[in-house]
């Protein structure tokens, strides 16, 4: 390789790298004899000739039109002679372009760069700042040949996975798919993608940008917006104004221009007049564990949709020994004919079909998983694919990192209070999961979303307060009542339970400290009072009797 095509330019502090990887599909056809069909470095050629996409020297009037001075400025100056169109392929891989370093498992493009461990220095694009004053290039790693999505396979998931692991100093990544099989791809991606810190989108088109009336120019601008703007560090499916979770969509039509849809998780990124990121749904990783990627998957799975009147023999051809497991797609909420799944083990959730095939085949892929351990994995979520239950309401907007160093204060308090514990009452038992740790970094279990992690907290607090009030411990009642636990949309709050609480234990401390927060006693706590205070009144105990009444027992005499 000669000197000139070594000349990589450095990285700017207000630069935003991202690597394109063109498997193929739609977005970069031509149409052709006998229908769409590729041309090498079209893609690449195209995006060239249009500013909106590559602008490096910041003169045309995309650059100048977020303003009317920017326009005036360049409507009066040299600044119409926008970069030049129509460069021949040979033109394009001259040494006068600037370039990005970029390592492929295999040949890139028609450039007969080398494939494997080796630098090659690859043409790059610039585009105009969009946001933040944040000016974003990108190179593009084109296939050879382009593919067409219905004839991906899983070891084209693995090629994908590995380009990322080769090129991982990029800050972000966008891979150019066909639709059919993009579901399928990203959910693949999202697991073989093991500890992943950097933004991944798949993006694809109905209709190509050979086409003056297209969907690819605002799918491919949309993506490279996100990826060089926002660290959101998931494999994400952007489509049609949309960023979803790569694990949660299935293509609903190959007609429509809103192609895709997530029906059981909500959109990460909606694009419209201002882009907005929906924060508390973005995994984010708190391990320490270093980015990897998978290169296995078991080939030998299979899905089984069934429908009525399907026979046994069709059920045992899915079963011989060759295959290594089956993802069924049964009636409703996991109903399957008895007389063929007499012994049916289901694992209910929400995956997709395309999700839990990809997953599936990862997790028998890995041979330090036995079968009981795959079965206990397909249930739990690894990288959101899966919704936890929760029955609190949404929290709060904090980050992740926020959410859960406060669910860490909450359970300090559990640990102390379960420290109190004699070796005959030990006390409350908090498991976090009940995979081991050996499991869990096998799997590469992902960390809890701030929704997820606020949902969790909620639901802790009112366990911690009651626990705090039987064990008479000041403290961590004041920590609980910080957090306001009362439910405005309950007959009675979880203070009011509590000072129900307090009062029977007979600790006078709590039962004022509660009553200041406003706790009162139900209708039916104040029978329950009422009998006490007949037996302290019987006994002739004053302290009782004052605590009963501090604790809002009204008489029931009229």
């Amino acid at each position: 390789m000669d000197s000139t095509m070594n000349r990589s330019t450095p990285q700017l502090a207000d630069e935003a790298r991202v690597l394109v990887i063109y498997t193929g599909g739609t977005i970069g056809m031509l149409v052709g004899q006998q229908g769409l069909t590729t041309e090498p470095s079209f893609l690449t050629e195209t995006l060239r000739s249009q500013t909106r996409f590559h602008d490096p020297l910041e003169n045309s009037l995309f650059s100048h039109s977020g303003s009317v001075q920017g326009y005036r400025q360049w409507s009066s100056n040299s600044g119409r002679s926008s970069p030049q169109t129509g460069v021949s392929t040979g033109a394009y891989y001259s040494s006068q372009l600037p370039t990005l370093l970029v390592r492929s498992s295999r040949p890139i493009g028609h450039t007969s760069l080398s494939p494997g461990q080796d630098l090659n220095s690859v043409p790059r694009l610039t585009s105009i700042k969009i946001a933040d004053n944040v000016r974003q290039t990108y190179t593009i790693c084109s296939w050879d040949p382009l593919l067409d999505s219905s004839n991906v396979e899983m070891n084209d998931w693995i090629r994908i996975a590995t380009e990322i692991e080769l090129n991982y100093s990029f800050d972000a990544f966008v891979i150019l798919h066909g639709t059919d099989t993009m579901a399928y791809s990203s959910s693949a991606m999202s697991f073989l993608l093991e500890d992943l810190g950097k933004t991944v989108i798949l993006t694809g088109a109905q209709i190509p940008l050979s086409q003056l009336r297209n969907d690819a120019t605002d799918n491919l601008m949309g993506a490279l917006t996100i990826a060089g703007h926002y660290i959101i560090p998931e494999v994400c499916l952007y489509f049609n104004h949309m960023l979803y979770r790569g694990n949660r969509v299935s293509k609903m039509s190959s007609y429509d221009l809103n192609a895709f849809d997530s029906p059981n998780f909500p959109p990460l990124v909606k694009v419209g007049i201002e882009i907005m990121v929906n924060w508390n749904n973005v995994i984010r990783q708190t391990t320490l564990r270093r980015f990897r990627a998978h290169k296995e998957m078991q080939s030998h799975v299979a899905t089984l949709r069934l429908f009525p009147g399907i026979t046994a023999e069709t059920v045992s051809a899915f079963f011989n020994p060759s295959t290594k497991g089956v993802i069924l797609e049964t009636f409703g909420a996991g109903n399957a004919p008895q007389r063929h799944f007499t012994m049916l083990e289901r694992i209910r959730g929400d995956m997709t079909p395309e999700c839990a095939l990809a997953k599936l085949s990862y997790l028998l892929s890995k041979p330090e998983f036995s079968t009981s351990e795959v079965r206990k994995l397909m249930g739990v979520p690894l990288r959101g694919e899966l919704t936890r239950l929760s029955l609190v309401p949404p929290p709060s907007q904090l980050s992740v990192e926020r959410n859960l160093e406060s669910l860490n204060g909450v359970l300090s308090h559990f640990s102390r209070l379960s420290n109190q514990s004699s070796a005959h009452n030990p006390g409350p038992q908090i498991v976090i999961s009940n995979l081991d740790e050996a499991t869990q970094d096998a799997a590469a279990s992902w960390s809890w979303t701030a929704a997820e992690a606020g949902s969790a907290e909620a639901a802790l607090y009112p366990l911690l307060l009651h626990l705090a009030v039987a064990r008479n411990d000041i403290e961590s009642i004041e920590f609980c009542l910080s957090k306001n636990t009362r439910d405005a949309d309950s007959d009675f709050s979880t203070a009011d339970v509590s000072g129900l609480i307090a009062a029977r234990q007979g600790h006078i401390d709590v039962v004022n400290l509660l009553n200041k927060m406003g706790s009162t006693l139900s209708v039916v706590d104040n029978i329950f009072a009422a009998l006490a205070v007949a037996n302290a009144s019987k006994i002739g105990d004053q302290r009782l009797l004052d605590l009963w009444i501090s604790a809002g027992y009204i008489s029931l005499a009229t």
